[in-house]
């Protein structure tokens, strides 16, 4: 018997909906989908998948839904009650008594006479006593996915900055915080080195003193992604969420422009981050560039918004010989840009893979229905040669065809994923500065 995955899980219990009462049954119907996907002999407990919903819960990926008040004793309801939940029973799962195994799914007879004898016996026990769980609502936790999905990107950068020993103790403050620390908190709480020492993975047999090296490097690191709050329990440290974003959100505007523009230009890019405001001969200097190059290679950030132009004027009148011209990365201005780039690309993409599938319809069609073909006769034990027979329905030019659409849309379907990636991350730096005070 294999354990379920958390998310295999998860992804057919929102298959499912959200349930009202009699969730055992619910329970039942996932480990019986679970079991049409393991291998011949191989099935599901039912209690590794209830086990498996109270981690969810435990973890905060999943809560339950708010619920309308009970009717006040006048009977006067409002015409839209507000829906609440106490914070103590919003991952609270009731305790159910599940016993069995997943099923293979039967033909349509068996399967009709099974829920007619479900019936009969639930009809013919009579019990009136409602299920624990009756009348409770579950629903997916969209920000702790979020913040799920934040802390692998930030676990990702300090691997690929330092090495994967000083990721896993940063995975690991992140784990040991992930239920406290609220989806908007500019960093996580104050965790000793002690307490970061026993909860380590077993597979990582490190020293304390190594560990303790580790985070003073880490603390130590221009990014800031772990900082030191005290020196209590051999030093506390937390993970500054926030300036992880803002790093996170500044490399993925660095390599844009890199992309875009060239070495060059990303090069005056990170000096204007690190120097905040400089004239042009200032950057022509810094930068080592020459002054023809340098000029052009500003005016073309400048009119793509990805640098500012800051006028501070000697005397009143802004007149330009009295006036320093200074120019400066606003990092939000240019997130906000970019993110609005993204969205015009993800939908590029989306209404470029539907016009792929509908120049190829009927192609697909067919390959569709011989496919189907192929399975049947396979079910009832065909030949080779009539497998083959069925197989040359596709020529080869309709074959070279679908494989020149199938590359396409994986290569769409690749790129609609990594810009996906560039909106989460410029997405969580902005919300996260704008909650900051």
């Amino acid at each position: 018997m294999a354990s379920p995955r958390p998310w295999k899980v998860g992804e057919k219990l929102r298959k499912m909906g959200s349930g009202k009462g009699e969730r055992d049954q619910r329970y039942c119907r996932v480990a019986d989908g679970l079991t049409e996907t393991m291998e011949d002999g191989k099935t599901m407990d039912y209690t590794e998948v209830s086990n498996t919903f109270v981690r969810l819960a435990d973890t905060h990926f999943i809560q339950r839904c708010p619920t309308a008040p009970e009717v006040p004793p006048d009977g006067k309801v409002p015409p839209a009650p507000a829906l609440s939940i106490a914070d103590k029973d919003m991952y609270t799962v009731p305790r159910l008594s599940l016993v069995g195994k997943g099923k293979r799914r039967r033909s349509c007879d068996e399967e009709e006479e099974g829920e007619h004898k479900a019936k009969r016996q639930k009809q013919e026990g009579g019990s009136s006593e409602a299920p624990p769980d009756d009348g409770i609502y579950w629903q997916v936790n969209l920000e702790r996915f979020h913040q799920h999905f934040r802390d692998q990107a930030l676990v990702s950068a300090v691997a690929s900055r330092m090495d994967q020993t000083s990721s896993e103790v940063v995975r690991t403050m992140l784990r040991m915080s992930e239920v406290t620390t609220a989806s908007g908190a500019s960093h996580t709480q104050p965790l000793s080195s002690n307490e970061i020492f026993r909860s380590l993975p077993a597979g990582y047999n490190i020293g304390k003193q190594v560990l303790d090296q580790y985070l003073a490097l880490l603390a130590d690191d221009p990014l800031e992604f772990v900082g030191k709050s005290g020196d209590s329990g051999g030093g506390t440290y937390t993970v500054n969420l926030h300036k992880a974003l803002v790093s996170l959100a500044t490399a993925t505007l660095e390599s844009i422009v890199e992309e875009r523009f060239g070495s060059r230009c990303a090069r005056i890019f990170r000096l204007l981050l690190r120097k905040k405001h400089l004239e042009q001969k200032q950057v022509e200097d810094f930068a080592m560039i020459p002054a023809k190059e340098a000029k052009d290679m500003l005016y073309r950030m400048l009119s793509e918004n990805l640098v500012a132009l800051q006028e501070i004027p000697k005397t009143p009148d802004h007149a330009p010989s009295r006036t320093f011209y200074l120019y400066t990365v606003n990092v939000m201005a240019a997130a906000r840009m970019l993110l609005h780039r993204c969205y015009k690309s993800v939908a590029n993409l989306m209404e470029r893979r539907q016009h792929e599938m509908r120049e190829n319809k009927r192609l697909l069609e067919k390959s569709q229905r011989v496919e189907a073909i192929l399975a049947s006769m396979q079910a009832t034990g065909a030949e080779a040669a009539q497998l083959h027979e069925v197989e040359e329905m596709i020529t080869g030019p309709e074959r070279q065809q679908l494989e020149n659409l199938k590359r396409n849309v994986n290569k769409l379907d690749a790129s609609e994923n990594q810009v996906d990636e560039t909106i989460f991350v410029l997405e969580s730096f902005i919300e996260s500065t704008m909650k900051r005070p």
